[in-house]
């Protein structure tokens, strides 16, 4: 075991590892709460997508554990529920059955990319700016649903938003979970959006806001009302308006884990030269956890920005990662605790994950117009159109556009024309 995951290489221990992975999973535990509860609200059942989050969770933190040996869990991603939910499924008013097929077929082809080295060659090639424009703007973009779900932005007909009611006891519910959120997470308690989200269901128990649950321990939830769904509505996918979903997800969860694995594996030290090793097997990974999620019934999983949590007490291999599935396995019997969860409960996770998204934003090079302008409007656009693809557009049109202009065309890769065209037709065309 010690040579497979290369323990010596890369000096590291079971203990360290273990505790890594335990971290890991402490960082990411509140995905099983707040997954549910988002793709509920598309009409998916709770408890199916509980069991379907955990399972992806398990199997895709395994793939990249043993495949790539890399110490990164994969779970659904924050961003890409939201964008179901919200964007396509309530937004374009795309049932629940024919998305989770858009996102099955967007993982195929991602397997396809993955296989063929294209996923690698693209990543090279976008604009490291526009990268991080494009975390930030999500990370925006969540905590805007973050604060709607708790009650504190609400809608107004004269400014758009407006402050909520914050003397209502759901509200001031919320609040005080992410009181409690920012104060762990600012003293560098590990697992602090996870604790932070017990404390809060008790208080809420404590005061009658939230059902108590009848037992702690449970039978794992039934997966039949989601699993295999996706098989039933492959016909349904040939549209317009479905085929720009697919074509969606497919740009979102590429550079939400593009991102993630530049970032997770310069922390633990193993990028070289600017290159990752393995990145191969590990967007192989993440693709194959994209189909089997779909399957099981969840939005697209993605490479866990929390697993820096794991690295930064000594994970350095992918027995983290195998530890961190484990963990999500003990887990899946505690579903009658997670059921009682509400979204005011999760608001607070969503507005600091968003928040934590959002700090990608220093590194923009905000010294250079044509960078600020395309980087600018990617962000803003996300939350202001509740749409992850509209802020991805623009950005991807005004890059190559304001290079252009400067007679700098050969500094923009052709692949970059390509997508500036693509999006120009999906803006004249479906939005």
């Amino acid at each position: 075991m010690k040579n497979f995951f290369r323990f010596a290489e890369r000096g590291t221990s079971y203990k360290t590892e273990t505790l890594a992975g335990i971290t890991t999973f402490l960082s990411i535990a509140y995905i099983l709460i707040v997954n549910p509860v988002i793709l509920s609200q598309s009409g998916m059942d709770h408890g199916a997508v509980f069991t379907a989050t955990a399972l992806t969770a398990i199997i895709g933190s395994l793939l990249m554990g043993i495949l790539a040996n890399f110490p990164i869990a994969i779970a659904p991603s924050m961003g890409l529920n939201s964008f179901f939910t919200f964007s396509v499924c309530i937004g374009m008013g795309i049932d629940w059955q024919v998305t989770l097929t858009g996102v099955f077929v967007a993982g195929i082809i991602f397997m396809i990319l993955s296989l063929l080295k294209i996923r690698e060659k693209i990543i090279e090639i976008i604009p490291i700016d526009l990268k991080y424009a494009i975390a930030s703007g999500i990370g925006f973009f969540i905590t805007f649903v973050g604060l709607k779900n708790g009650g504190i932005i609400v809608g107004n007909p004269d400014t758009f938003v407006a402050i909520g009611d914050l003397t209502s006891p759901m509200t001031l519910l919320a609040i005080i979970g992410i009181i409690l959120t920012v104060i762990m997470l600012v003293r560098g308690i590990n697992g602090g959006i996870f604790y932070a989200m017990v404390i809060t269901t008790v208080i809420g128990m404590i005061f009658g806001l939230i059902d108590v649950p009848s037992s702690v321990v449970g039978s794992i939830p039934s997966l039949e009302p989601t699993f295999g769904v996706v098989f039933n509505h492959l016909g349904d996918i040939f549209n317009a308006q479905t085929l720009t979903v697919i074509f969606t997800f497919l740009i979102v969860a590429f550079f939400d884990t593009a991102g993630a694995l530049i970032g997770l594996t310069s922390q633990a030290g193993m990028m070289k030269g600017n290159k990752i090793p393995n990145i191969g097997k590990g967007l192989l990974a993440d693709s194959a956890a994209g189909v089997i999620g779909a399957i099981l019934g969840t939005s697209t999983p993605a490479t866990s920005v929390e697993s820096s949590a794991g690295i930064a007490v000594g994970g350095k291999t992918g027995f983290t990662a195998i530890v961190t599935a484990a963990c999500f396995a003990v887990a899946l019997f505690f579903s009658p605790l997670v059921n009682v969860i509400s979204v005011e409960v999760t608001s607070a996770a969503l507005i600091v994950v968003g928040a934590l998204m959002a700090m990608e934003i220093r590194r923009i090079n905000w010294t250079k117009l044509e960078v600020v302008i395309p980087a600018f409007l990617t962000i803003i656009m996300m939350p202001l159109t509740s749409s992850v693809v509209i802020g991805i557009g623009l950005g991807f049109i005004l890059y190559p556009i304001c290079l252009v202009a400067q007679k700098r065309y050969k500094e923009v890769h052709p692949i970059m024309y390509v997508l500036c065209l693509l999006f120009l037709l999906y803006f004249a065309f479906i939005v």
